[in-house]
């Protein structure tokens, strides 16, 4: 959530002795309130009203002040009190104080009295009352002597018009915030105005950006208000999460939650606990999902919040379903759920509480009760959220199961994909994408099990091109390319975060559900392509696949694993057999220590024994993947190229190294799809294949990047390489923007939770995944001979991520990186060899498997076309 002010006052200055100790209190109080600490604060401005003959306990009507002069003084105490009770989640009360201090406020303060009602309505999510009374103070505080209230005023609208997702209205807030701010010398609302921009950019999905304000603003609150710094961990989390690093969100959420408490900000601290615990269901750690979700569901409680505290028992029952434990008494416990929910006008929940009923209902084997729970659940409509849509899908396959229709079941899952697609398609996003992946993955997963069991080659290879490596079908997290797109994207996100927020409160706003459903038909007819979104590509049919794989001589086998069994599809000389070959545990394992010895080994002098140890490892390795993979397979494979779609850990093995693949052309694909639309982008004339001379630039601390810049670029006329400091981030992005040829050769840093982190080092900084999307043209083949650059992280669904999954991801032919760390002086030699085999004609694939020839242990693999 956007940072919002916690207090509005400026203290005056009665003249007797009693006065000016209660502005001393009030001060105190403001201080302490501002800084977190909201407890300490209202003690502070109790004792000033106190001081003052303030009863806390007579009715409003009959409150006065002992003495009339004083009256102004004790509104000023009572505003800021009501906003020290609110933080400690005592809203209500706090309004009832505002009502208090009403009568008494003086004339020049009614922008201030204004303002704290204004963002005490906040707080409750009562955004139209809300932004009435921030409109109302701004014209009274232009002209106000204490120039802070106004800079805090700007600072609350703009997080309603945030909650809104009206992004330029916040950010006109916020820019003016930041001028008064500076020129009143307020640090600390300066500081909070760039932790609300970076809000901003995380709304209209430039991540990067959020987390560069995000940490000027983290490096701000150090210096002026360290107890805010666990606010802005909670928004922090909500972008890491954006981009897929879940487990660092469910850490930066972990730390704000031992802040809240330390702090007793409890409305903070039982929204946190919530956030951790759909965090955690998200990331799979279901312990901790449970944990949160009780936490949460108590402290919900104790404030009287009782749709928060139905919506964390929901958290806590999915987070045990999904543990697969006695499923039977979760049940009776959703459906009793589903009411409540109901009843708290809350219907989505409602309706995934009834469908979890279901689900628990046939695991249990009872497919008549569950049938009528699936019934109960709301068909269709613009108010029926994807989660709910999905749910469903799911669980009427799981019933058409259960029952023996296995055409159902696949038509069913069939549908429930085509809606992830759809909103994939829509969304563009990766934030707005990871909602359904999860559930996506469990609809795939369903469908590969039902074709598995029939044993068909041709179903589950269609499957798994249908669930396989789908975000390569369109385009990844990217700031919108034009304004009115960035403004339909927040506004999207926003609105439906809104109308939740919403209904938590007991309320459903039509004009708002409405309007949500005018811009999903909006970004359906505008074009992804050219507005910084995501379109699907279409499906690729079988016999295309086949038919390439034909032409250029080639087998593809596409590998699945179900629980420990390892499968393989294997689409060889136009036909399609489906295999069972060996353990999924035994090779994932075997190539994670294949990787850890390749790194152990690269470019490092070790004890003669030591090394002889680990390379015997290696080869052991060597063998357990032969054994497990290529030896069941041995008498399919032919003589010719072997394009290979891994699964898990296996998206890590240097192929190339296993007997039976030595000294063939071998590719590496995230899907068959992938592969054949990256042997398409390749032009069929030679003379467009190299067209100009290729880009070749070096990046620093590589004692042999230099050289081998210069010994590449010698071989192709024309070729001057950048070195040194001419190898800086924008100069590369020019060179690789539509090069036929790219050789870059710099330190390469896999970021394992997102690639759009990963970087190549250069002479002016980081050279990041993220910024491959400024390519106007893709680049058609690049190398990247330093190690790190090949690792790859594989998310549900198979996806592949990485530096080298970006490049493709933007649209590269072929990709030559290295899966493990890798010595310069071998790069330097495989490279070298790598172009003299290119210029003589070979194919990437080709070429690379000659160059490693005499290399026993060579990380280097062929991603792409091949």
């Amino acid at each position: 959530m956007p940072v919002t002010q916690r207090g509005l006052m400026r203290a005056g200055s009665p003249p007797d002795r009693t006065a000016r100790r209660a502005v001393e209190a009030h001060q105190r109080g403001r201080r302490a309130a501002a800084t977190g600490h909201p407890a300490a604060g209202a003690r502070h401005l109790r004792a000033g009203l106190t001081l003052l003959g303030w009863a806390e306990d007579e009715d409003v009507a009959d409150q006065r002040p002992v003495r009339d002069v004083n009256q102004h003084l004790a509104a000023r105490l009572l505003i800021s009190l009501a906003h020290a009770e609110a933080e400690q989640g005592r809203t209500e009360y706090g309004l009832r104080l505002l009502d208090r201090a009403g009568n008494m406020t003086a004339a020049q303060d009614r922008g201030i009295l204004l303002a704290q009602r204004g963002m005490l309505f906040m707080r409750t999510w009562r955004v139209k009352e809300a932004l009435e009374q921030f409109d109302q103070a701004v014209p009274l505080l232009e002209t106000y002597p204490d120039t802070e209230q106004l800079a805090l005023v700007l600072l609350n609208r703009s997080f309603l018009h945030l909650d809104v997702g009206a992004v330029r209205r916040a950010r006109a807030d916020l820019i003016w915030c930041q001028r008064v701010a500076a020129d009143g010398g307020h640090s600390l609302i300066a500081v909070k105005a760039t932790h609300n921009l970076g809000f901003c950019d995380l709304l209209v999905g430039d991540i990067p950006a959020a987390l560069k304000l995000f940490s000027a603003a983290e490096d701000g609150f150090r210096q002026h208000a360290p107890t805010w710094l666990p606010v802005l961990a909670v928004d922090k989390a909500r972008a890491l999460l954006a981009v897929g690093l879940s487990g660092d969100a469910i850490s930066e959420l972990g730390h704000a939650i031992t802040a809240f408490r330390k702090q007793r900000l409890d409305q903070d601290l039982a929204q946190a606990e919530l956030g951790l615990a759909q965090a955690a269901l998200a990331a799979g750690e279901l312990d901790v999902a449970r944990r949160s979700a009780l936490a949460a569901r108590g402290r919900f409680r104790r404030q009287g919040n009782d749709a928060c505290a139905h919506l964390a028992e929901l958290t806590r029952l999915r987070a045990r379903f999904a543990a697969a434990g006695r499923p039977g008494p979760i049940a009776d416990e959703a459906l009793l759920l589903a009411g409540k929910l109901r009843g708290c006008r809350l219907p989505n929940d409602g309706d995934v509480a009834e469908l979890l009923a279901a689900r628990a209902l046939l695991a249990t084997g009872r497919p008549v009760q569950a049938r009528q729970r699936i019934s109960a659940s709301r068909h269709g409509g613009t108010s029926v959220t994807m989660e709910v849509r999905l749910l469903r899908r799911l669980a009427k396959a799981e019933l058409a199961e259960l029952e023996g229709h296995p055409d159902a079941t696949l038509a069913e899952l069939r549908a429930g994909l085509a809606l992830v697609r759809a909103h994939r398609a829509r969304l563009g996003s990766i934030d707005l994408q990871t909602g359904a992946a999860a559930l996506g993955a469990e609809l795939a997963a369903a469908g590969i099990r039902q074709a598995l069991d029939r044993r068909s080659a041709p179903l589950v290879f269609a499957w798994l091109e249908r669930s396989r490596a789908q975000a390569f079908r369109a385009r990844p997290v990217r700031p919108p390319a034009d304004q009115r797109a960035a403004e339909v994207m927040a506004e999207l996100r926003q609105l439906s975060y809104l109308i939740r927020q919403a209904e938590l409160n007991g309320v459903r706003d039509p004009a708002a559900i409405a309007r949500r459903a005018t811009l999903q038909r909006e970004i359906r007819e505008r074009s992804w392509h050219a507005e910084g979104a995501g379109e699907a590509a279409a499906t690729v049919a079988p016999g295309e696949i086949s038919a390439a794989l034909e032409s250029s001589g080639q087998v593809l086998v596409s590998i699945l694993a179900r629980d420990s069994v390892m499968y393989a599809v294997v689409l060889s000389r136009g036909t399609m057999r489906l295999y069972r070959i060996g353990d999924f545990g035994a090779a994932s394992e075997a190539a994670r220590r294949l990787v850890a010895d390749l790194d152990t080994l690269a470019g490092r002098r070790l004890p003669t024994r030591l090394e002889a140890v680990i390379r015997q490892s290696s080869r052991h390795q060597i063998d357990v993947l032969t054994a497990e993979i290529t030896a069941p397979l041995r008498g399919l494979l032919g003589d010719g190229g072997v394009v290979i779609v891994p699964t898990g850990l296996l998206a890590s093995i240097p192929w190339n190294m296993l007997p039976d693949l030595r000294g063939r052309p071998v590719t590496v694909c995230p899907s068959a799809s992938s592969w054949l639309a990256a042997r398409r982008r390749i032009p069929s004339s030679p003379q467009a294949t190299r067209a100009g001379p290729p880009f070749v630039a070096a990046g620093p601390d590589l004692a042999h990047a230099a050289a081998e810049a210069t010994t590449i670029a010698k071989m192709y006329p024309g070729s001057r390489p950048l070195t040194g400091g001419e190898a800086t981030v924008s100069a590369t992005l020019r060179g690789l923007d539509g090069t036929h040829l790219a050789h870059l050769a710099a330190h390469g840093h896999h970021e394992q939770e997102n690639f759009l982190f990963s970087r190549l080092d250069l002479a002016d900084g980081p050279l990041m995944a993220y910024d491959l999307q400024q390519l106007t043209a893709a680049p058609r083949q690049v190398i990247l001979s330093a190690c790190d650059a090949g690792r790859s992280a594989v998310r549900p669904g198979e996806e592949l991520l990485g530096f080298t999954a970006a490049l493709l991801y933007v649209g590269a032919a072929t990709v030559i990186s290295s899966v493990a760390s890798v010595g310069d002086d071998t790069a330097v030699g495989i490279m070298t060899e790598y172009h003299r085999r290119l210029t003589a004609g070979d194919r990437p694939a080709q070429a690379l498997a000659n160059a490693c020839g005499r290399e026993e242990l060579s990380p280097f693999v062929c991603f792409g076309s091949g």
